[in-house]
């Protein structure tokens, strides 16, 4: 995956108390050029050489948190620089550009792929990826700059600061995780944190028009669709179980979060090659306002008005095409389909 730049070789000459390296210009003789190429082949130090290598192609939203990101921009070029990273920016310009830009790029001389952004950064970016073959994909990575960054909330709060997400990436460690598809009645695509319909979809289109309050939007924009509650009949195949219900709200995951701090998906594993479905049934106004803070801590769960079950493909049928929302983007209808690929994406953590 990553290719030898001739010019930046170092030879490594070693003795019984230490090591150190030296230019390629000053090694002596043959012997000590075959000690360098065993030293580079090794797992340790290659990831060195690596780290000290690393290109990407930086997919940067300038509209990400309400058009916060930007005012970042001169920082996050200057702390690459101080890494020694190779960045090249390309910034978005409207709406599915990312895909765009990512789809017609050329992949092959960049180690890495990264969505500066938020969740809908990341989906763009990700749906550009998967247009290339499995054979020209390179590791995904994120700088958190959205508003929710929920799939970055799954890395812990190290990966929640850009700082040290672009450290994280100068490491150069990477990890396989599952992919979501949906192939939906008029359009497919890939997501990695979550799919919703019914309230989720209302409460993210409401959060929408309030990303001017910063991470509380997706607060106020729950509990404003709660006064306007609505329930949705659907009937769901989730694997070999066949499930008829009247629902508030349906969420498939890849991972545990949603929104900014919603822990809805609790025991949620991003490669064990499983979605989780979470259910919520019909319920009362006021049952479902008792029930809404503990969506923070995933205590959700133990309502009875909520069921959950982990599956590796479900369909969706509804009696009216149902808007869907991939990672607090909004694209595609019922009837759905939804698999898991187990492990098919290599992302830097």
């Amino acid at each position: 995956m990553y290719s030898l730049r001739l010019n930046r070789i170092f030879i490594a000459t070693l003795s019984l108390s230490k090591s150190r390296i030296l230019p390629v210009s000053k090694a002596k003789d043959t012997k000590q050029f075959a000690i360098t190429i065993e030293w580079f082949t090794s797992s340790d130090l290659s990831q060195i050489w690596k780290t000290t290598c690393l290109k990407l192609l930086i997919i940067f939203n300038p509209n990400a948190a309400n058009g916060r990101s930007i005012k970042k921009l001169a920082d996050i070029k200057a702390k690459f620089r101080s890494l020694g990273i190779a960045a090249e920016f390309m910034p978005t310009q409207y709406p599915g550009h990312g895909r765009e830009l990512v789809a017609s790029a050329g992949l092959s001389g960049f180690d890495g792929l990264v969505a500066a952004g938020g969740d809908g950064t990341m989906f763009e970016t990700l749906n550009g990826l998967y247009k290339h073959s499995k054979a020209e994909r390179i590791p995904l990575g994120l700088i958190p700059l959205g508003t929710g960054n929920a799939f970055a909330r799954e890395f812990g709060e190290e990966l929640l600061d850009w700082q040290k997400a672009i450290d994280l990436l100068h490491q150069g460690r990477t990890r396989k995780i599952d992919v979501g598809h949906v192939k939906a009645a008029d359009e497919s695509y890939y997501f990695l944190n979550i799919l919703g319909m019914g309230f989720t979809v209302d409460a993210g289109q409401s959060a929408q028009k309030l990303k001017f309050l910063g991470n509380s939007a997706y607060t106020l924009a729950t509990l404003w669709q709660v006064m306007k509650l609505k329930s949705y009949p659907l009937v769901m195949e989730v694997d070999t179980e066949t499930i008829r219900c009247d629902n508030i709200f349906i969420t498939i995951s890849n991972s545990r979060y949603t929104g900014t701090h919603f822990l809805i998906a609790p025991d949620a594993l991003i490669d064990d090659g499983l979605l989780d479905v979470t259910i919520l049934k019909r319920l009362p106004r006021r049952r479902l306002l008792k029930l809404f803070p503990t969506i923070y801590s995933g205590r959700h769960i133990e309502y009875e008005e909520v069921s959950t079950r982990k599956a590796s493909r479900i369909r969706i049928h509804s009696p009216e095409a149902m808007l869907l929302g991939p990672d607090g983007e909004f694209s595609g209808h019922s009837p759905a389909e939804v698999n898991c690929l187990q492990q098919d994406l290599t992302i830097f953590c």
